[in-house]
C-alpha cells in the first residue's frame, strides 16, 4: 500500500448545530477531539455527511477554523461544488485557513461531460498549493468520472494525490491503481473498505468511523500484516453498524447524530431537507453500539 499522508481512518464529520439550527462551533470542537481520541487519523469537514449543501461559505470557513484549532490531526475541507469559480474561491479560503488538503467532489446536478469534469478539477487544483483528494460518488453526482480522466488527473496534476472512491467497483479501482501510478486510494463507502484494501486502498473516509474508528483501524492493520482472517472477522462485526447508518428512513447524517447522542455527544439535529431521525432510531443506535462493544471485547 502507498504512503498515507493523512492516515488510514478519517471521518467525514457531521456538522453540529444548536437548538436554533445555527452552527455550533464549540460542539464541533468537542466532537473533533472525541474522534481524534477514538481511532481517527484525520477529519474531513463540510463534506456530504457534514451537510455541506446547507452551509454558507462563512459557516464552512468557521467550521474549518474551529476544528483545525481543536485537534492536531489533519483536517481536510470539503470545498467542491458544481460551480467551478465557487469551488476555486472556497479552496483558496481553505488554504488561507491552514487546511491539510481539500476534498473535491465532481460537479453534481448539471452533469457535465467528461471534458467538463476534467477541466473543473484541473482549474480548482491549479488555484491551490494544497494536496487534493478527488471524490467520485456517482449516486449523488449523476455521472461517474471516467477511468481515462482519472488517469490523466492523477498522473499529470502534481497536487491531485488521492481519490475517495464511492463507486462500489473494486475491479475498476484496481485498474486505476495499475494505470495511474502511485496515488492514495480511500474507500468512500465503509462497506467497501475491505474489498478496496485488497486491491491497494490505504484507508477509508468513513461515516460509521464516528463510532467504529478503532475497529476500522484494527481491520486495516490486520489486513496490512497479512491476517486476512482477522480482517474478515472485524468486517463482520461492523455489519450492524453498516446497516444502521443509512436506511430508507434515516440517512447518514441523521443516523450518525442519533448514534453520537447515544455516546453522550449532543450535536443537534440535521438541517432540512434532512429531518429529525424517526422514532426508534435512538434505541436502534443503542443496540448497535452495545453489540459492537460486545463483539469487540
Amino acid at each position: 500500500m502507498t504512503a498515507r499522508r493523512w492516515g488510514a481512518v478519517m471521518s467525514a464529520m457531521v456538522t453540529p448545530f444548536d437548538a436554533a439550527g445555527a452552527l455550533d462551533q464549540d460542539a464541533a470542537q468537542r466532537l473533533a477531539r472525541w474522534l481524534a481520541d477514538h481511532g481517527n487519523d484525520g477529519l474531513v469537514v463540510s463534506a456530504t455527511t457534514g451537510e455541506a449543501s446547507t452551509l454558507s461559505d462563512g459557516e464552512r470557513c468557521d467550521l474549518l477554523r474551529a476544528v483545525s484549532e481543536a485537534v492536531t490531526i489533519p483536517v481536510l475541507a470539503g470545498m467542491g461544488s458544481n460551480d467551478t469559480a465557487h469551488s476555486i474561491t472556497l479552496t483558496r479560503q481553505a488554504q488561507a485557513l491552514g487546511a491539510a488538503g481539500v476534498l473535491l467532489v465532481s460537479p453534481y446536478y448539471n452533469r457535465p461531460p467528461q471534458a467538463g469534469i476534467e477541466a473543473h478539477f484541473r482549474a480548482v487544483a491549479a488555484a491551490t498549493q494544497l494536496p487534493v483528494m478527488l471524490y467520485d460518488v456517482p449516486v449523488r453526482t449523476g455521472r461517474r468520472i471516467s477511468h481515462e480522466v482519472l488517469v490523466r488527473l492523477l498522473s499529470e496534476v502534481p497536487n491531485i494525490v488521492a481519490l475517495k472512491d464511492a463507486t462500489g467497483d473494486p475491479p475498476a479501482a484496481a485498474a486505476l491503481l495499475a494505470d495511474a501510478g502511485p496515488f492514495e486510494l480511500y474507500s468512500g463507502d465503509d462497506s467497501y473498505t475491505l474489498p478496496l484494501l485488497a486491491v491497494g486502498a490505504v484507508g477509508v473516509v468513513g461515516t460509521t468511523t464516528h463510532w467504529a474508528g478503532a475497529e476500522f483501524q484494527a481491520m486495516i492493520a490486520a489486513f496490512g500484516r497479512g491476517d486476512v482472517q482477522l480482517a474478515r472477522e472485524i468486517n463482520q462485526r461492523l455489519l450492524p453498524s453498516l446497516r444502521f447508518v443509512s436506511t430508507e428512513d434515516s440517512v447518514y447524517s441523521m443516523s450518525i447524530k442519533a448514534m453520537l447522542r447515544t455516546l453522550g455527544l449532543d450535536v443537534g439535529e440535521c438541517r432540512l431537507p434532512l429531518p429529525a431521525a424517526p422514532a426508534g432510531t435512538q434505541e436502534l443506535a443503542r443496540q448497535v453500539w452495545a453489540g459492537l462493544k460486545t463483539a469487540s471485547a
